[in-house]
Formats: structure tokens, sequence, C-alpha cells
């Protein structure tokens, strides 16, 4: 389905540069760029967790600037973007607010429409580090917290918190988001899933944003130490997924983004580097997903995002978009549906101007 005359908000995407910022790879990219290591050897070196979730980890070991992500947007109408905090090991997170702020969008490159940055609700400096990512980018939009967490401990975990998102201290610090009208963006793991609505519950006046419909690890292949290891695993994994995400559906503070879906630890085999998995492959697995979130959430509250780098071992950007287009179409979606998962979507949920 064309999209030619839609102007596309890419509601999900990463900038870094772990030469000159602080990143958790930034040690790693440096041993790569000063040692003559071929990459596929180098990266044995690394734990399995963080092999299978990276897939190839080659665009951690460079830059991601936005003419990087221009270049990947090929011919794509993409009018703006929506930067997600990326693993800023920093002691200030508004510093990486304040470094995407500086980056060199617009012109050649797409606008930058929003960020989000990184805090914790739990910490107890959270409402200082909100006005600091405020006063960092008058485009802050919102925070994402480190809070996935996967009871196979042979998945990358991002806390070491079981259920984050319960605890009393995370809960008390969530109403500040309310106080200063920022959103939450929330990635977990699909079986937190559960937690998330309950937090959806208590806090109605939050806006709630699902990244990558709650990461389903292991939902298309094996992956950590028993997650996906077989048809009927995978099964029973869809159909949880399916009943939590049809509770928290339920409520209206909640939109849901249809990004992510090529991301390694989902049990993708990951192609030769240089290549991507072709569309039909792509289509036939993640069609069951994004037609239960298209039914549930409706496509007024879904958004569509690349999440690249990170999902580029798999696919890319045009292909993601073809993939989504032709899902929509078989859900019965047209122009309208297409100019909201695309477009309008995003520019309601994170106020980006025209």
């Amino acid at each position: 389905m064309a999209l030619s005359d839609i102007r596309i908000i890419d509601a999900h995407i990463h900038q870094w540069d772990p030469f000159t910022t602080p990143r958790e790879f930034s040690p790693v990219a440096k041993v790569f760029r000063a040692v003559p290591l071929p990459i596929d050897v180098a990266k044995w070196l690394a734990p399995r967790k963080d092999r299978e979730f990276v897939g190839d980890p080659s665009a951690y070991a460079h830059e991601y600037l936005p003419a990087n992500y221009r270049a990947d947007a090929a011919d794509l109408p993409v009018e703006a973007i929506v930067h997600i905090e990326v693993a800023w090991t920093g002691p200030d997170k508004s510093e990486e607010t304040a470094w995407v702020a500086g980056l060199p969008f617009g012109g050649d490159n797409p606008g930058l429409g929003a960020i989000i940055g990184a805090a914790d609700p739990a910490a107890p400096d959270f409402a200082e580090l909100l006005d600091a990512h405020t006063a960092a980018a008058p485009l802050l939009r919102g925070i994402r917290a480190h809070v996935a967490h996967h009871p196979d401990a042979g998945v990358r975990p991002y806390t070491k918190i079981e259920s984050a998102l319960t605890t009393k201290e995370f809960l008390n610090g969530f109403a500040l988001l309310a106080e200063r009208g920022l959103t939450f963006e929330a990635w977990l793991y699909s079986h937190a899933l559960p937690d998330l609505t309950a937090l959806a519950q208590r806090y109605p006046e939050v806006p709630i944003v699902l990244d990558h419909l709650a990461t389903p690890a292991g939902i298309f292949g094996p992956i950590g130490k028993h997650t996906g290891a077989n048809p009927s695993q995978r099964r029973e994994l869809f159909i949880r997924w399916r009943d939590d995400l049809t509770a928290l559906a339920e409520n209206a503070n909640v939109v849901a983004k249809v990004s992510g879906l090529m991301m390694p630890v989902l049990g993708h085999p990951v192609p030769r580097r240089g290549t991507s998995t072709p569309v039909p492959v792509l289509l036939d697995r993640i069609r069951p997903l994004f037609a239960h979130a298209y039914d549930v959430f409706g496509p007024e509250r879904l958004l569509w995002g690349s999440n690249f780098p990170v999902d580029k071992p798999i696919t890319t950007i045009p292909d993601s978009v073809e993939i989504i287009a032709t899902a929509i179409a078989e859900r019965g979606g047209g122009h309208q549906e297409l100019e909201q998962i695309f477009r309008t979507n995003a520019q309601r949920t994170y106020r980006i101007e025209s």
C-alpha cells in the first residue's frame, strides 16, 4: 500500500555515538575501533544473552546519527522522528537529552519531533531529574525507565528487580509524571504486561506508550536457557501475550507501538550481514501479533516506529514500513488508518507540531 502522500513520523529510533558519549557499549566499540579483530570473531567474546539480544553487533560498534538514519530511510517521506533514550551511563541522564537536542536534525535529515529521556520513578532524585530533562530540551515529552526483566536468566535483563513496576518507590514517584504532563514510555518483556495494566489503572491520568508490543521474547524461535524452545512453548507464549495485551488495551490512557517486531530477541534467525529477511517471511511471522494489536487497540491507538538501528540485523526501514502497511491493509485499513498509524497518532501522543 502506497505511503507516498503521507509524511511519516518514525515514533521510535535511537541515536548514539559510543566514542564521544558514555554508553553501555562504549568500551566495546572503542576496542573494535582500536584492535584489528573481525567483529564476527569478537562478538563471541560477549555473553550469549547479549549476542541473542543484538543479533549483529555492527551497529553498536559505530555511531548512529541523523545522517545514518536518513541513509537507512532511503526515499521514504520521513518528516520527523522520536528519539528514545538508549544505554546512557553518565551520572546525569539529562545530558543525553541535551546531546540529542543538539544533533543536526532538519535540513536534509528528518526533523526532531520529540525526545524521551531516561529516568527511574523509584529513584530519590526523580523529581530533580525530570526538571533537568525538561530544562535540557523543550521537546522532552516523557521518560523511559529500565524495567525489563525476564524470568529466564538467559534472556538479557535491564534491571535486577523482577517486578519493578510494582514497588512502592516506583509507584510513589510515578505520580510526578502526571503533575508535569509527561508520558511514560514502557518497554518490558511480555510476562510483565499485567503489572503495566495495574499501573495504567492506578494512574489513568498518565499517558502510557507500550513499546514493541511488549517484546514476547522467543515467540519466533528459541532464546535464553529455555524460552521458546519448541512450537508448544511458543504457542503458550502467544496465548498469554494475547490475553494480557487485551486486558491492557482496555485502558484508554495506553497506546501501543508496532515497533521492535524484528528484534533478534524475539527469536528471529539473523541473516548474513548486508542482507535482510524477506518481507513475506517477516509478514508471516508478525501477522498474528499485529492483527491482535490492531483489533484490541484499534488504528487510533497504534503508532509505527522503526526501532532503528536495533532492528537493522533483521530488516530495513522501507521493508518495515511495507510490512506494517500490508498488515494494515489485511485488516481492512485504508488511507485513514495508514495516516493514523504512520503519522497522526504520533503527533497526538508526543505533541509534535505539523
